[in-house]
């Protein structure tokens, strides 16, 4: 990881980004099934972690010494599936399998067989706790590597979120730094109209945490925040990153509805022409 991104490193970041969310979209479509809104709020996050950030090896994803990640909000496995292909993990053109019978990209992520998952997930909630255990496992091991967890916002509503949220603290995982895709929606609406789990610094920073909060569509400010949270000592960190629902594609900005919907062909065509 580069302690100071150059504007061509910035700009490489930022087109790759949007070859993922394009990646998004056309597997979605092609699939017409599947989960746009919140995948595509995520672009800059998984892009940051995975071309610059991370020390993994897409020739050896088992590599001993790797980072981990954790999709918690494994419905938004479109955005993992096209970062892990464009990273060299497995063949871009494998994407337009996804959701297909006996392809390797499921509707959530599958360790056993999608090279480069590190965990499986579906159910919301549970993602932290597996990330706790191998953030510990590596503390006990005396292990470099860090581990990653991305969740959603609607996600914090869960109950598991926050014991584990209290076991990381209480085991001081500071190898552990977790994400909250903070877009503001979720299937039903609005976060705060559903089930509010406001205010989130708050709550984070009670339960033990170091809490950093950015805007998450912001390539610098991602990494700023990687930096300071592999700095702090003790404890875990929670990046709160403020995001778009739907990020780079109009119509899908801000709009619950395309929460877990596929777009039709026109509006596949506008998006692609969105996303240049």
């Amino acid at each position: 990881m580069q302690e100071q991104l150059s504007e061509e490193k910035l700009t490489e970041l930022t087109n790759k980004a949007k070859v993922i969310r394009r990646h998004i979209v056309s597997m979605i479509y092609a699939a017409q099934s599947g989960h746009p809104g919140g995948s595509l709020s995520a672009g800059e996050i998984l892009t940051s972690l995975y071309f610059e950030i991370m020390q993994v090896d897409p020739h050896n994803p088992r590599w001993e010494e790797r980072d981990r990640f954790v999709l918690c909000k494994g419905h938004a496995a479109p955005v993992l599936y096209a970062t892990l292909a464009e990273r060299g993990f497995f063949p871009v053109e494998e994407l337009s399998s996804l959701r297909r019978i006996n392809s390797r990209l499921q509707g959530h992520p599958d360790m056993k067989g999608t090279p480069g998952v590190d965990m499986s997930t579906g159910s919301l909630g549970q993602g932290l706790s597996a990330a706790n255990g191998m953030a510990l496992a590596g503390k006990m091991d005396g292990k470099a590597w860090r581990v990653y967890a991305l969740m959603g916002d609607g996600e914090q509503q869960e109950g598991q979120v926050w014991e584990a949220a209290m076991a990381a603290a209480h085991y001081k995982l500071d190898n552990l730094t977790a994400f909250v895709d903070n877009n503001g929606l979720q299937i039903d609406g609005c976060i705060r109209q559903v089930m509010s789990p406001m205010p989130l610094t708050e709550k984070w920073a009670a339960f033990g945490w170091h809490v950093i909060n950015i805007d998450g569509h912001d390539i610098r400010a991602i990494f700023q925040a990687v930096a300071e949270a592999k700095a702090t000592k003790g404890k875990p960190t929670v990046i709160i990153a403020g995001t778009t629902k739907g990020k780079g594609v109009c119509a899908m900005e801000n709009v619950a509805d395309w929460h877990g919907k596929a777009p039709n062909q026109t509006e596949l065509e506008q998006a692609l022409t969105e996303l240049v």
